[in-house]
């Protein structure tokens, strides 16, 4: 007799191990289909937690590099153990991976390992790698399975010379000069590891801009950063090819996005970074009948729900940014739906971070967004070479900007260029959760000397004006 659950996940990443102790912290019989060997999907094996190890690390080696001395600390030239790096981004997702395996146990969790599918409603099918097929029934089921890396037509993903983000974690060498293929998140994040690291590093864009869907000034502003750092840009640019030579070596062939003639980089590695797509291939969601959009997203209502009852979506499957916590609520989201509660993810504030050095950390509207709607706004900007913690620690790149409604003063978004964005982005997060207004911030008492001081000094640009500017 086949086992009986109440809810059924497909998938282990961020989305689908959040949502399962959701749902049996509500009292749920829950079970979870992972088809690799360790849970936590793409996020904690092969991409967030991992890039973020690479990251750190390179960046205390740049900084020891580059700001040591003037900081009164004398040392003989570092050198890059890059094996040794490369064995804590190992001990890291291994941590983190082992960490979810142990709240799986706590909170009674099944595990199932192999490809799940779903022949029916109210049945998900489990083919391991090798022995018999498991049939699973259940109330519901959950379909969390994230998202691939896209490529291009044409070329070939070998993840030695030509590598997907995948490929970029598992070096084995420094490559002397590395081509990165697209100028978003992923792209810029690798791109800079191996370029504090060593490497000549070019970004070939296919729009006019870098990180598409930002706020644009920022955009422009960290582009020019990035630069100052080393970081070469070919915007406007498409990939027609990618050769490989007989000495390992490859050619990128770039031609202008309208037309034109084309050019040649030679590279030790080429970076394919032009997004994320769907990962649904194998599910039988057409035997099914669970309806999906044009780019093979599932559609689903404002419950999660598919065209199928019993049959839910969330994370990188459905609509909307490709992040780990945007996955992480839906999960919680739809966990207490299905228990009679009132699940909801507030899609107006969500963070996005981008984990270079400095850090870019946005929420809500950007400015073109408002131009476009028509929104009346103000702006409040604050530097940090104004900010008294950024100087102290040689951080004073970037700036804090926040956009607020001319009428209400409510707060529509924020973006942040600096040291530490990431972690500063959310008290503007949790303000836009409470619909504040921009003097609500100004009012509120920051620690001095903070990083954080720079976001108050920004929302009180919006009133009277600054005080250190």
């Amino acid at each position: 007799m086949a086992d009986q659950f109440d809810l059924t996940i497909i998938g282990s990443g961020p989305g689908g191990y959040v949502c399962a102790i959701r749902a049996a912290q509500l009292g749920m019989k829950v079970a979870v289909v992972e088809k690799w060997q360790t849970l936590g999907g793409t996020c904690l094996n092969i991409g967030c937690i991992p890039s973020k190890a690479l990251l750190h690390a390179s960046e205390l080696f740049e900084e020891a590099n580059h700001n040591f001395k003037a900081l009164g600390i004398d040392i003989s030239t570092p050198k890059l153990n890059l094996p040794q790096m490369m064995n804590h981004k190992a001990d890291v997702v291994s941590s983190n991976v082992g960490g979810v395996e142990y709240l799986f146990k706590k909170n009674k969790i099944t595990v199932f390992r192999g490809i799940g599918s779903i022949p029916a409603a109210g049945k998900v099918l489990v083919t391991p790698q090798s022995g018999a097929q498991t049939e699973i029934l259940t109330k519901n089921i959950v379909i969390a399975t994230g998202s691939v890396s896209a490529n291009l037509p044409g070329i070939e993903i070998d993840e030695e010379t030509v590598v997907t983000s995948t490929g970029a974690l598992e070096l084995q060498a420094v490559p002397n000069k590395l081509v990165v293929i697209g100028a978003g998140v992923i792209g810029l994040e690798l791109g800079s590891v191996w370029m504090r690291l060593g490497a000549q590093v070019t970004v070939v864009e296919y729009l006019d801009r870098i990180l598409p869907g930002m706020d644009s000034e920022v955009a422009r502003q960290f582009q020019r950063m990035l630069q100052k750092q080393g970081m070469e840009f070919k915007l406007s640019s498409k990939v027609a090819g990618v050769d490989r030579e007989e000495d390992g070596s490859i050619k990128v062939r770039v031609e202008p996005a309208q037309g034109g003639a084309a050019e040649v980089l030679s590279a030790d590695v080429a970076l394919v970074a032009i997004g994320r797509k769907a990962n649904t291939e194998g599910l039988g969601l057409d035997i099914v009948g669970v309806a999906v959009d044009e780019r093979g997203r599932v559609q689903v209502d404002g419950h999660y729900k598919s065209s199928v009852d019993g049959i839910y979506a969330i994370g990188d499957v459905i609509a909307g940014p490709m992040l780990a916590h945007k996955a992480e609520d839906e999960g919680i989201a739809v966990a207490e739906i299905l228990s009679g509660q009132a699940g909801h993810v507030n899609y107006a504030a969500i963070p996005g971070v981008v984990y270079t050095n400095p850090e870019v950390a946005t929420v809500g509207k950007t400015e073109d967004e408002l131009k476009a709607e028509g929104v009346d706004y103000k702006i409040g900007k604050f530097p940090f070479t104004a900010n008294g913690r950024a100087k102290a620690m040689m951080s004073t790149q970037g700036f804090v900007k926040i956009l607020a409604d001319v009428e209400t003063d409510r707060v529509l978004g924020a973006h942040i260029i600096g040291k530490n964005a990431g972690e500063m982005i959310h008290e503007l997060v949790t303000l836009m959760e409470f619909s504040g207004a921009s003097e609500d911030l100004a009012r509120t008492t920051h620690a001095h000397p903070t990083l954080s001081e720079a976001i108050r000094e920004a929302a009180l640009s919006l009133g009277d004006g600054a005080i250190h500017i």
